[in-house]
C-alpha cells in the first residue's frame, strides 16, 4: 500500500510538471497560432529569477516564485511589441524562425550573465514519509500550483471580458476587428500572459531540478508535444494530454529507465496523432 501511494504521487507529479511547463505555450499557440520556440528560455528565466533572488537577495522562496512571472511577462511583452506583433496572420514557419532566433539570444545572454552552471537552491519544506518511503513535501506545492494554474486560466477565459475578447480574436480576427475589438491590445496581453505562465512554471520547478541556461532545452520538447496532442481545447485538452503522456512516461521511467520514459512519451504522442491528427480534443463540440 505504501509503495502504491508513492507511485501514485510520482505519476501525479509527472502530470503536474507537464501542465506547468506547457500551460504558457498552450495559451500562446492555442489563441495566437504563434509557435514560440523561445518557450524553453522563458522557463529558464523563471527558474533563474527564483534562484537569483533566493541566493543573492535572500528573498523567501515563495516570494521569489511570485516575482518570476512578472520578469518573464515583461520580457515577453517587449518581445511582442518589437517582433511578434509584426508577424501575426503569417505562416507558422515565420513565427518559428523569429522565436527560434530569440531563444538563441536569450540563451547566450543567460550564459554571459549567470555562467553555464549557476548554483541552485534546496528543495524547501523537507520530506513526507509514507511507511518506509519518503518523498519531498514540496511535491504538494507542485500539485497545487498546477491545479491553481489550470483553474485560474479556465475562469479567466470563461468569466472575464478579456477571455471573451481573446477567444473571439482567435476564432475570427477579421470579424472581431470589424466589431471594434482591440485585437492588438488583446494579442499583447495574451502573449505576455503566456510568457508569464512559462516563467512561473520554471520558477515552481526550480527547487526540484538542475537550473542552468540550458534548462529549457530539457523541457521544451515535452511541452510542445503536450500542446500538440491537446488539440483545439488548449486548457482542458492540455490537462487530458498531460494525464496521458505523463502517466505513460512516469510509468515507464519507474519500471525501466528515464530514457524509456521519454521514449514512451513520444511514442504515445505518435500513436495519438496517428488516430487523432488534430489532437485529443479535435472532436469536442465545445472546448477550452
Amino acid at each position: 500500500m505504501d509503495a502504491f501511494v508513492v507511485i501514485a504521487v510520482s505519476v501525479v507529479t509527472a502530470i503536474a510538471t507537464l501542465i506547468l511547463i506547457s500551460a504558457g505555450l498552450a495559451v500562446i499557440f492555442g489563441l495566437m497560432r504563434v509557435v514560440n520556440m523561445a518557450h524553453g528560455e522563458f522557463l529558464m528565466v523563471g527558474a533563474l529569477t527564483t534562484t537569483s533572488l533566493v541566493l543573492k537577495l535572500h528573498v523567501p522562496w515563495w516570494l521569489a516564485m511570485m516575482a518570476a512571472p512578472f520578469v518573464g511577462g515583461a520580457i515577453g511583452g517587449l518581445m511582442e511589441i518589437l517582433l511578434i506583433s509584426r508577424i501575426y496572420q503569417r505562416h507558422l514557419v515565420d513565427t518559428l524562425l523569429i522565436t527560434f532566433g530569440i531563444s538563441l539570444i536569450m540563451f547566450q545572454l543567460a550564459v554571459d550573465i549567470f555562467g553555464t552552471t549557476p548554483p541552485g537552491i534546496e528543495t524547501p519544506l523537507g520530506a513526507l514519509t509514507v511507511g518506509s518511503y519518503a518523498f519531498p513535501a514540496y511535491t504538494l506545492v507542485l500539485l497545487v500550483s498546477a491545479v491553481v494554474m489550470l483553474l485560474g486560466l479556465y475562469l479567466l477565459f470563461t468569466r472575464t471580458k478579456y477571455g471573451l475578447l481573446a477567444r473571439a480574436t482567435a476564432q475570427n480576427p477579421a470579424m472581431a476587428l470589424a466589431l471594434g475589438v482591440p485585437a492588438k491590445r488583446i494579442n499583447f496581453i495574451t502573449f505576455t500572459l503566456g510568457c508569464a505562465l512559462a516563467s512561473f512554471g520554471g520558477a515552481v520547478l526550480a527547487p526540484m531540478i538542475s537550473v542552468s541556461p540550458s534548462l529549457g532545452q530539457a523541457f521544451v520538447g515535452q511541452a510542445f508535444m503536450t500542446v500538440v496532442i491537446a488539440g483545439p481545447a488548449f486548457i482542458t485538452g492540455t490537462l487530458l494530454s498531460a494525464i496521458l503522456l505523463g502517466g505513460v512516461s512516469n510509468g515507464l521511467s519507474q519500471g525501466l529507465t528515464t530514457l524509456w520514459g521519454l521514449t514512451g512519451l513520444f511514442a504515445m504522442a505518435i500513436i495519438i496523432l496517428r488516430f487523432r491528427p488534430l489532437g485529443v480534443s479535435s472532436s469536442w463540440k465545445r472546448g477550452l
